[in-house]
């Protein structure tokens, strides 16, 4: 099968297409599935720059979620069966398992049953930002009806699924864009108030928009000096969540001051440590997305796709910043 791999770190040019043997099932609760499309995500790039996040990792196949069809089910499998088409979050943290390939095997109960109303590049381009948007504003948040909620970079992949995530939770949502054409893709989205970050005050601008009161949950995806300004921009006893790391030198005190929750969200961590109570978790926030997007009320954005042996102009693309929505590789 086709695979792209990296052997060393560095820049776009380490991931090479090459060829290696099909996966085998392992285990009796295994399935092959043959990839159709595979999201491409910043954590993609940062890995080929800065090494697989695990241990021993190289060579390593990167992607972080896929979807495709099923090929074949173990022994005990009976949630799936040959045919069934299939998206998840799962691999490409370093070593042989990742998306950016033809087929993958992994346990069964990494994978959930594809949307109905999508198809394979969309599907494969949603779970690890939905997983991300979801466990930040729900789980991190504990985002409730009629809070405001600030999402920094709400054109981005998480930025853009979790300004609609938060309007299904009925939330009023604003949020920071750098262009007016993207300030309309947020609008259309359900994002209540646009803040063109190049040109405007966010704390003036967040303080008109709430009558001086500060937004009762931010979600800082860009990251430390984004986390930094957001601070006084928040309602007394406000959550602040950031997907990045904040930084070594952070002033705390005005955070202190307001009564602030901090909280740093990773979707990866189930899958890094085996936390298989995490992991279920994570099963059931992508059964109840799907639903969601079958209604209609999240839809994904793929700005653009690239052939597998492509992957490289992906990377340099996501690197360049700015991208609107997700972009993403297939395999047909």
């Amino acid at each position: 099968m086709k695979v792209i791999e990296m052997r060393e770190t560095g820049g776009p040019a380490v991931l090479q297409l090459a060829e290696r043997p099909r996966p085998e099932l392992t285990g009796p609760t295994d399935i092959l599935v043959r990839l159709k499309a595979a999201g491409v995500n910043p954590v993609d790039t940062k890995i080929r720059k800065r090494g697989p996040l695990i241990p021993n990792g190289l060579p390593a196949v990167p992607g972080c979620d896929g979807a495709g069809v099923v090929e074949e089910a173990g022994a005990e499998v009976t949630r799936f069966k040959p045919g069934d088409e299939v998206w998840f979050c799962h691999g490409g943290l370093g070593g042989p398992v990742g998306n950016y390939a033809e087929y993958i095997v992994l346990d069964n109960h990494f994978a959930q049953s594809k949307p109905l109303s999508i198809d394979f590049v969309h599907a494969a381009s949603a779970p690890l930002v939905l997983l991300t948007a979801w466990e930040a504003l729900h789980d991190r948040a504990r985002l409730s009806e009629g809070q405001t909620v600030l999402i920094h970079g709400g054109a981005g992949g998480v930025g853009h699924v979790a300004i609609q995530l938060a309007r299904a939770a009925k939330a009023r949502v604003c949020t920071t864009v750098s262009s007016p054409e993207k300030a309309d893709f947020a609008n259309a989205l359900g994002a209540e108030y646009c803040i063109n970050y190049r040109e405007e005050d966010l704390v003036e601008s967040i303080m008109d928009w709430t009558e001086g009161r500060g937004v009762d949950v931010a979600l800082d995806t860009v990251g430390p000096e984004a986390f930094r300004r957001t601070i006084p921009a928040m309602a007394h006893y406000g959550d602040l969540v950031t997907i990045l790391d904040p930084g070594p030198d952070l002033d705390l005190k005005e955070a202190r001051n307001r009564n602030l929750r901090i909280s740093l969200e990773l979707m990866l961590t189930p899958m890094l440590f085996n936390l298989q109570r995490a992991q279920t978790h994570q099963g059931e926030i992508l059964r109840r997305c799907a639903k969601m997007i079958d209604r209609g009320d999240v839809k994904i954005h793929v700005s653009r796709t690239f052939p597998l042996a492509e992957a490289q102009e992906a990377h340099k693309l996501i690197e360049e910043g700015h991208v609107t929505g997700k972009l993403a590789l297939t395999m047909d």
